[in-house]
C-alpha cells in the first residue's frame, strides 16, 4: 500500500513526473534506444518545470497590472491570453489539466481512427490550453476530478478531430490541397472570415499585390509586439492611477520605469511559458505520434496557424491591424457599459488576426482580409468577456481565453452542465 501511495501521490501526483512518465512509456513502447528514452523523458520534465517558472512570473506581472488598472479607471482589466490563463489553471488544477491533455490526445487518435474526421491535432500547446479550459469549466460546475478528467478527455479528443474540419474548405483554397488542416482553436472565426471574404471581395484582388511600409513588419516578432502593446497599456494604467499609487506598489523603483519593467517582465514570462510548452510538447507528442503513423491511415496533421502565413504574408500584417482596431472598439464599448474591459493583447491579435486575414484573402482578396479579420477581432474581444465570469468563479482572475472555439465550447458545456440535476 505504501508503494502504491508513493506512486500515486509522489510520482503521478506531481505533474512534471506524471507527464514525464507518459513520455517514458510511449518511447519504450516504440522500442526507442536507451539514450532517446532518457533524453525524451528528461526534456519533458524540464519543459514542464520551465513552464511553471514562467507561470509564476506571469501571475506576478498580472497582479501589478490589475492593481494599476483598477485604481486608475475603477474598471476590471482582463488580458485575453490562453497562455496566462493556462498558467493560472495549472497552478490550481495541475493534475486534471495534465491528464486531460495526455488522455485527450490519445482520444484524438482513437476518434481519428474510427470516425470520418481524420485530423490529428499536433499543435500541442493548444491542446494544453483546451485541457485548462475544460478543467476550469467542469470545476466551476463542481465536478469531481475523475468526472472532469474523463469528460474533459473525451471532449478534447472530439474537438481535436472536429474543429479542424470546420474550416477545411477554406484551408483547401489557401493551400491548394487537402494534405494539412488548421490546428488552432479559432476555426469558427477562421471559417467566418473565409465566408465574409466570399461576400465582400474578389479573391483575384489579393493582398499580395499591395505594398506596405517595411516598419510594420516589426509586429511579426511577438516579443517586440507584446512588449510595445503591453507597455502602452501599463503606462496608460500607471498615468491613470497616478504617481503615488504606482510608487506604493513599485518597491522603490521609479514610477515611470516600473510600467515598462513590468511589461518586459510579462513578455519574458510569456516567452518562458511558450519555450517550456514547446520543449515539453516536442517530446510528448512524438511519443504518441509513433502509434498513429501505423494505426490511422488517411489521417492528416492539423498544424499551428503560422503554416498559412507563407501563402499571404502581407495579409498577416493587415490582419493584425484590422483585428486590433476591432479589439479597441470592443474595449471602448465594454468600458462604457461598465463591464470587464478586455485589453487587446498583441499575441492573440497578431496570430489570430493574421490567420483570419489569410482566410479572408483566399476568398475575398484584400477586402475579405480586412473585413474578416476585423470581425474576428471583435469576436476575440467579446468572447473573453462572455466566458470570464466562469474563470472568476473558480478564483482565476485577470485573464481569459480569446479563442472562438474555446469560448463556444466552454459556454455550451457550462450551461448544459448547469441543466443537469
Amino acid at each position: 500500500m505504501d508503494i502504491l501511495k508513493f506512486i500515486v501521490f509522489e510520482i503521478l501526483g506531481v505533474t512534471p513526473f506524471l507527464v514525464g512518465s507518459i513520455a517514458f512509456f510511449g518511447l519504450v513502447m516504440q522500442k526507442k534506444s536507451f539514450d532517446v528514452v532518457l533524453t525524451g523523458t528528461i526534456k519533458t520534465i524540464v519543459g514542464f518545470l520551465v513552464f511553471g517558472g514562467g507561470a509564476a512570473m506571469a501571475v506576478a506581472s498580472l497582479d501589478s497590472f490589475q492593481q494599476l488598472f483598477s485604481e486608475g479607471f475603477g474598471l476590471q482589466g482582463v488580458l485575453p491570453l490562453a497562455e496566462a490563463l493556462t498558467a493560472l489553471a495549472q497552478t490550481k488544477f495541475a493534475l486534471c489539466v495534465s491528464l486531460i491533455m495526455v488522455c485527450g490526445f490519445a482520444a484524438n487518435l482513437l476518434f481519428a481512427k474510427f470516425t470520418p474526421f481524420k485530423n490529428i491535432f499536433l499543435t500541442g500547446q493548444h491542446n494544453l490550453y483546451l485541457a485548462a479550459l475544460l478543467t476550469v469549466v467542469f470545476k466551476a460546475l463542481g465536478w469531481s476530478d475523475l468526472s472532469t478528467i474523463v469528460c474533459g478527455s473525451i471532449l478534447l479528443g472530439l474537438s481535436a478531430c472536429i474543429f479542424p474540419a470546420i474550416c477545411q474548405p477554406w484551408m483547401r483554397k489557401i493551400t491548394g490541397s487537402d494534405e494539412i488542416a488548421m490546428g488552432h482553436y479559432v476555426t469558427l472565426g477562421y471559417a467566418l472570415s473565409g465566408w465574409i471574404g466570399s461576400k465582400v471581395g474578389d479573391p483575384k484582388e489579393s493582398t499580395e499585390t499591395i505594398q506596405l511600409p517595411g516598419w510594420l513588419n516589426i509586429f511579426k516578432d511577438y516579443i517586440v509586439s507584446v512588449s510595445i502593446s503591453i507597455g502602452i497599456f501599463y503606462y496608460i494604467a500607471a498615468f491613470a492611477a497616478g504617481k503615488e499609487t504606482v510608487e506604493s506598489i513599485a518597491g522603490g523603483m521609479h514610477w515611470l520605469v516600473y510600467p515598462m519593467f513590468q511589461a518586459l517582465t510579462f513578455t519574458a514570462a510569456l516567452y518562458i511559458i511558450i519555450t517550456g510548452v514547446r520543449l515539453l510538447l516536442s517530446e510528448i507528442v512524438p511519443a504518441f505520434l509513433g502509434f498513429s503513423e501505423k494505426l490511422i491511415p488517411n489521417s492528416r496533421p492539423a498544424l499551428d496557424c503560422p503554416v498559412v502565413f507563407t501563402y499571404a504574408p502581407t495579409a498577416t500584417v493587415i490582419g493584425f491591424i484590422s483585428a486590433f482596431v476591432g479589439g479597441l472598439l470592443v474595449m471602448g464599448v465594454l468600458a462604457i457599459m461598465g463591464s470587464n474591459v478586455i485589453i487587446p493583447v498583441a499575441i492573440p491579435y497578431f496570430f489570430i488576426g493574421a490567420t483570419a486575414a489569410v482566410f479572408g484573402n483566399a476568398s475575398g482578396g484584400w477586402k475579405g482580409a480586412i473585413a474578416g479579420s476585423f470581425v474576428v477581432g471583435v469576436l476575440i474581444g467579446v468572447g473573453p468577456a462572455l466566458i470570464y465570469p466562469i474563470m472568476e468563479s473558480v478564483g482565476l482572475s485577470g485573464t481569459s481565453f480569446p479563442e472562438t472555439d474555446f469560448v463556444a465550447l466552454g459556454l455550451i458545456v457550462y450551461y448544459l452542465g448547469k441543466m443537469l440535476p
